[in-house]
């Protein structure tokens, strides 16, 4: 037996987080009753969301491009969103975010355990960012952000910092605070011009395509883990 946020999740309809809300909105029933945060099923149980039902699906992995100018969201009614690049026949979801105005690599799956896994700030996963900024980055800023410096939400993170030129950088962070990168800079008086995630974990972005997805190798799934 599983909380049925869990089994939605595992079954690839959505993410827990999803699935809580629908939960909490009444729309989900487990044999016909409607249930409420906390309750449990097993996978033969028959569960339904908007009295639809809802099967397990096969397990899909992908790695998507993401474009400037679109929400990392599943519907939107003012932007485009990653699922009008994202077509499968599988119902998917994205783990994590990258803002309208952030490009690069984005990780989908119907996978729930593994999304959980990738989020979880226990497992401090690497994430890589290029970032390319309106003035030349100064050694004490660049120190501060590799420390760790105060934001209104709390102390960032220590951060790795490699300058490929004055203007532009790769930095390496594990937390997944709204727009961190951003505030950063902004709070030491940089604009960023541009950022892009080309690596998570050690599995790189590579030669895809803006704006295309292709399914990950059983390697690349293990690489997003190592160290």
């Amino acid at each position: 037996m599983h909380r049925v946020q869990k089994l939605l999740s595992n079954y690839g309809y959505c993410s827990r987080r999803k699935a809580e809300e629908l939960i909490k909105e009444g729309r989900v029933k487990v044999n016909g009753k409607i249930i409420e945060i906390g309750d449990k099923a097993g996978e033969k149980d028959k569960i339904s969301v908007d009295n639809k039902p809802v099967r397990k699906q096969k397990n899909v992995y992908l790695m998507f491009n993401k474009p400037i100018g679109c929400v990392t969201a599943l519907t939107d009614s003012r932007f485009k969103t990653i699922m009008d690049y994202v077509r499968t026949k599988e119902r998917v979801f994205p783990i994590g975010r990258l803002d309208f105005n952030t490009s690069g690599l984005l990780l989908l799956t119907n996978d729930g355990d593994f999304a959980n896994t990738i989020m979880h700030p226990r497992y401090e996963i690497k994430k890589t960012y290029q970032v390319r900024l309106n003035k030349p980055l100064v050694k004490k800023d660049s120190k501060k952000i590799e420390q760790g410096m105060e934001l209104e939400d709390g102390k960032t993170s220590p951060a790795k910092i490699v300058s490929l030129t004055p203007t532009f950088l790769e930095i390496t962070i594990h937390e997944g605070k709204n727009r961190i990168i951003r505030r950063m800079f902004k709070a030491l008086g940089y604009g960023v011009v541009s950022l892009g995630r080309v690596r998570i974990g050690k599995l790189l972005l590579g030669k895809l395509k803006n704006g295309h997805y292709r399914a990950l190798k059983e390697s690349e799934k293990q690489a997003i883990f190592e160290k």
